[in-house]
């Protein structure tokens, strides 16, 4: 018998499977990531205007990248657009790699946003790429 088991720890989810009464410990995965240098300097791109890390609707340290620039430093869709345009093809690219890793959280970007992104995506580094941008947005924990 399988049970899968998911806790909420602050800011870490970690999720498991057990199988009768033995956990084996390579099965352990923490979803939430802590932002690289990388991270820092491609938000900082996009939000020159960051001076912290921390989400100021739930005070926790910043996972991702698009969920804050969506939902704390953009205007509006076309501002986040703007924004993204300002990426270099390489940043582009990282970004879509942390997407289809699942290291990058789609789940609380709006839909009007995500689309923007996909086709800004679309338009750099092909339609091939923004599909599977497109699935793993269909996929993330809260599609619009």
């Amino acid at each position: 018998m399988y049970t899968a088991i998911i806790y909420e720890i602050p800011a870490v989810c970690i999720c498991y499977l057990e199988i009768q009464t033995f956990i084996p410990l390579s099965l352990v995965i923490i979803m939430a990531r802590l932002l690289s240098e990388t991270d820092i300097g491609i938000l900082k791109t996009v939000a020159p205007e960051c001076e912290g890390y921390l989400c100021s609707g739930s005070g926790m340290a910043y996972r991702s990248i698009l969920p804050p620039l969506a939902n704390h430093y953009a205007k509006d869709a076309q501002d986040f657009l703007r924004r993204i345009k300002l990426l270099s093809r390489y940043d582009l690219e990282y970004l879509v790699r942390l997407i289809l890793s699942g290291e990058e959280s789609l789940g609380c970007v709006p839909f009007e946003y995500i689309e923007l992104f996909i086709g800004n995506v679309s338009e750099r580094l092909g339609e091939e790429m923004a599909a599977q941008v497109r699935k793993s947005y269909e996929n993330s924990e809260c599609p619009a």
